[in-house]
């Protein structure tokens, strides 16, 4: 069947979408301060309008762009609206979120450079600020890939071919079956994610010794397990409920001098290398032999975009190189190359528009407020008489109200008052509000309500059911 012809009419329309959908997403963006951070329950059952059964004619594209904002923005939850700490999640850089517009439009695959030239440029540039900002080794390489999730089985490959190569065994060409086996220790705060990344590299958990930690969630030194040459750690900057980090500068040079491979689950903590203020979260963070982290966490770009990173890039591209006639490139950034991916979005090039736009002072500012506005919000409700469990770290707020119970209740109540989202944790065997800081529209005033609508909830949980009181 020939192919339409692009007639000036098709083309026409085609533009009028956009400009439809960027009309409808920039009033979006314009109304996120009127809107609840929840849904309604109204928006909810609006979900039910969209179409669940798939017609023969289909309803047009124009049609489909009015139901996603008429059905689906009022059921959004609106994390870029200053007022939504629930899971380290980022808002949206305004140039981000611009520059998406525009990257649909190219829609560009970043497997090889000559699949995307400029893909290819900005990916190479964003990839080395990121090594700059986070204070990284700028022989290092990093890879853009879809989350820390996915930058820590990156890593964790390239550590555990590298350990096993430096054993004689090649698992390019022998596989994993009767292979030297390796040991893990990991700090027993490790994330989950990491977790179930060492299950993907065929770690079990039998391989896998827990490092004790402190009151703040950090590994001790002096409690640390022995390690070798067939030894995997696992740190983290930035633990997922405190927002402490291991002790790096104690830890590290030592680990490494008895030949272990020291990885740093950094999602959002290892951006505090960004800030001179807060860059002594991540002191020795520097000596580790690979790092993950996450942009669309504290940096605030658009879902989904995290960075893999390996001190020696040989590391890197063992393990994920491939080999495809039509594939091949000598190119030193081949992402198809670096990562798991060979099909991928150009995120190099959204990351690129947010550090250009921002800077390296920019971006040490975003860092630095929302530290500052975690201590703020900490300081209002430890003056209301809200148990602050951990001294606040970077921009994560552990509080607790009262007993589990009463926790639980409050964390219910702020969910359905709509002012803010906070979501609840255990942490210690004890029940928690978690508070995290990531959005960098976030203002003081955005604080001050939200603490204040807490204390509110907490008051009418205390005061028992039936009640009015504030």
């Amino acid at each position: 069947m020939p192919s339409e012809p692009h007639t000036p009419g098709r083309q026409a329309a085609k533009t009028e979408l956009f400009l439809d959908a960027a009309q409808r997403a920039a009033a979006y963006i314009g109304s996120s301060h009127e809107r609840g951070v929840f849904p309604t329950e109204e928006a909810l059952r609006g979900l039910d309008r969209f179409p669940t059964e798939l017609n023969d004619a289909g309803i047009g594209a124009d049609k489909v762009v009015a139901m996603l904002d008429e059905f689906g923005s009022p059921a959004t939850v609106t994390s870029t609206g200053g007022r939504y700490f629930g899971f380290v999640n980022g808002g949206t850089d305004p140039a981000a979120s611009a520059a998406s517009v525009l990257l649909g439009a190219w829609d560009q695959n970043t497997a090889l450079p000559v699949m995307s030239p400029v893909g290819a440029r900005l990916d190479e540039i964003a990839a080395r600020w990121s090594l700059e900002l986070l204070g990284l080794p700028d022989t290092a390489i990093a890879a853009f890939c879809p989350g820390a999730s996915v930058a820590n089985l990156t890593c964790l490959i390239a550590a555990r071919d590298a350990l096993l190569l430096r054993s004689g065994w090649n698992v390019d060409e022998r596989g994993l079956a009767g292979a030297p086996p390796l040991k893990v220790v990991a700090s027993e705060e490790i994330h989950a994610s990491v977790a179930k990344a060492l299950r993907a590299a065929g770690i079990g958990t039998d391989q896998v010794v827990s490092a004790p930690t402190d009151e703040c969630g950090r590994v001790r030194a002096d409690l640390f397990p022995t390690v070798d040459e067939t030894t995997i750690v696992l740190l983290q900057a930035g633990n997922v409920n405190t927002g402490h980090s291991d002790p790096f500068l104690k830890l590290i040079p030592g680990l490494r001098r008895r030949g272990a491979w020291v990885h740093i689950d950094g999602a959002f903590g290892l951006w505090a290398g960004a800030s001179e203020t807060q860059r002594r979260h991540t002191d020795g963070a520097e000596l580790a032999d690979s790092w993950a982290t996450d942009a669309h966490k504290w940096l605030n770009a658009s879902y989904d975009c995290g960075i893999a990173i390996c001190r020696n890039p040989d590391d890197l591209r063992r393990a994920m190189a491939f080999s495809a006639a039509y594939m091949d490139s000598d190119a030193e950034r081949a992402g198809a190359h670096l990562g798991l991916q060979m099909s991928q979005r150009a995120r190099g090039a959204e990351i690129w528009a947010i550090l250009a736009g921002l800077g390296r002072k920019g971006v040490a500012d975003l860092v630095h407020r929302l530290c500052r506005r975690a201590e703020q919000m900490a300081s209002l409700l430890d003056e209301a008489g809200v148990t602050v469990l951990v001294p606040p770290a970077l921009n994560q707020v552990l509080v607790r109200f009262d007993d589990d119970e009463t926790t639980e209740a409050v964390i219910a109540a702020v969910q359905k008052d709509r002012t803010c989202w906070a979501g609840g944790t255990v942490w210690q065997g004890r029940r928690a509000m978690r508070i995290s800081v990531s959005d960098a529209s976030t203002t003081p005033e955005d604080i001050a309500v939200s603490a204040e609508a807490m204390v509110r909830c907490w008051n009418r949980v205390a005061a028992g059911p039936g009640t009015t009181s504030e």
